[in-house]
């Protein structure tokens, strides 16, 4: 099965992959502004999100992202990745260094991590709240953790949308993704890693740690930010996107 995506536009490939608590609808603020830098942009579903159903047998996520550029004939591409998407992005670029031209890292997790006492609280109070039902409160719970003050409230209903949706179909999962282990020292893209001042100390932690880990990283904290930067101040990320892909590409 091919994931559902979109593609748009002519020139070098950026693909987008979203974070768990969202679906391929969190770059829209950065969709049309990478169509008009000369990009060609794909986005898509991850299973059991968005668009995508779920699987009937276990499966690889970056195996997806990569069935998906083998079905589009994409051969080389920037990546784009938010938390969880991160983690898929690094994984899809370890498994396939010379296809990956970039990587962009928006509060990105990481295979290995050991999570935090913070991290493990919020999986903790998430679990009680949807063994008992509470998926509104469970959606509550995601929309105060991962959305930081800038947020508005469209925003912050956009994600109560998507969040919600997820839960509605993962409840119902019988069987989940396979474990992709990879070699992150394999990656040779430039990266830029992305952190919030006000996300949780685990996502800070990752992308501090990526400079020393992959040999082209920088990392650059957003003191303003949350989780999700890209939709809490979205013109100033897409610049910091934009300008960075510009600059992977000259470097070329």
């Amino acid at each position: 099965m091919i994931i559902s995506h979109d593609v748009s536009g002519t020139g070098p490939a950026v693909v987008l992959l979203h974070s768990s608590v969202c679906d391929r609808r969190m770059w829209d603020p950065q969709w049309q502004a990478l169509l008009d830098a000369g990009h060609r942009v794909i986005r898509c579903d991850f299973r059991g999100f968005g668009d995508t159903p779920l699987a009937d047998a276990p499966y690889g996520v970056a195996a997806d992202v990569l069935a998906l550029l083998d079905h589009l004939d994409i051969e080389t591409t920037a990546l784009i990745g938010a938390s969880y998407g991160g983690r898929i992005a690094l994984t899809v670029a370890a498994l396939r260094p010379t296809a990956v031209t970039a990587l962009a890292l928006l509060g990105a997790a990481k295979s290995g991590h050991e999570p935090s006492d913070t991290l493990l609280a919020f999986d903790a109070q998430e679990e009680e709240l949807l063994t008992a039902g509470d998926i509104e409160g469970a959606v509550e719970l995601n929309v105060r953790t991962w959305l930081g003050p800038e947020a508005d409230e469209a925003t912050r209903e956009l994600v109560r949308r998507m969040q919600r949706h997820n839960f509605e179909v993962q409840l119902t999962a019988q069987v989940g993704p396979r474990k992709e282990e990879v070699d992150l020292t394999r990656i040779t893209a430039p990266t830029l890693a992305l952190s919030g001042a006000h996300d949780l100390p685990d996502f800070r932690q990752i992308a501090a740690s990526l400079p020393t880990l992959l040999p082209n990283a920088r990392h650059r904290e957003l003191p303003w930010a949350g989780h999700l930067p890209n939709l809490e101040r979205p013109a100033e990320v897409t610049a910091l996107l934009t300008d960075f892909l510009r600059e992977s590409l000259a470097g070329r």
